[in-house]
């Protein structure tokens, strides 16, 4: 009987040691499994990033983090996994790089979060900023930043944002996008303003009274002395431009 206990337990202290020793391998070929394609996916996002085009015409330092693989996710063994671009996808700030198994006894697919850097000149800003300020030149140095950490576009020449007012408050330190400005109002309805007429081979400068509000680059409409009401393009503070 003695002999029977001690059969017994052996019998289970071995059946321990061979379950510890499946879940260590377990676990092992797991983790060998996400570094493998952890280095996949880094060689072809290193691949394609190199490949990446001028943004506005500048050469952009381009940097990539793997995020990590959803840890509930159990994958059958795979013998070979191909990256891809998920569509509707860039590779841009935060996004995702496809993963799918193209030899294996199961085929699967799964996502796995990236992290895109893009880094460039820009201008930020040197002190907090109030909305409805009108910036200038003094308002903003030039330093190197993420371009993709917001989706908005940063405005990397100086003439783009210069005269702009702020559409929000802003602290020291942001990079100016298209989304944190807007064109200045430079007059206001009934103000006195200079009508440029210009077509093929002439130019004409008169006096009219503007009917609506005046942004640069915008459409303003005015009304002429004899009563004519004309629409043209804010050019600054006294003028619009008019095509006949």
């Amino acid at each position: 009987m003695q002999k029977f206990w001690f059969s017994l337990i052996a019998r289970r202290r071995h059946l321990g040691i061979a379950c510890l020793t499946a879940l260590v391998c377990s676990t092992h070929a797991l983790a060998q499994a996400e570094a493998d394609m952890a280095g996949i996916s880094q060689r072809w996002l290193d691949a394609a990033l190199v490949q990446t085009p001028p943004v506005n015409g500048m050469a952009l330092r381009m940097e990539v983090a793997l995020g990590n693989l959803d840890a509930r996710l159990r994958l059958a063994p795979c013998g070979k996994v191909e990256p891809y671009m998920p569509p509707g996808t860039r590779l841009w700030g935060k996004s995702r790089l496809g993963l799918r198994c193209v030899d294996g006894v199961t085929r699967w697919s799964v996502f796995l979060p990236v992290n895109v850097k893009a880094f460039g000149p820009a201008w930020v800003a040197k002190n907090n900023v109030l909305a409805g300020s009108v910036l200038t030149a003094d308002d903003a140095i030039e330093t190197e930043v993420d371009w993709a950490e917001d989706a908005s576009p940063v405005m990397a020449n100086k003439d783009q944002w210069v005269g702009q007012v702020a559409t929000r408050s802003w602290v020291a330190g942001q990079a100016i996008r298209q989304a944190m400005v807007k064109p200045a109002q430079v007059f206001q309805a009934g103000t006195q303003i200079r009508v440029l007429a210009q077509g093929p081979g002439f130019q004409v400068l008169s006096d009219g009274q503007a009917m609506t509000a005046g942004v640069v680059g915008q459409a303003a409409r005015v009304k002429m002395d004899g009563g004519r009401v004309m629409s043209g393009v804010v050019q600054d503070a006294r003028t619009i431009l008019v095509d006949m």
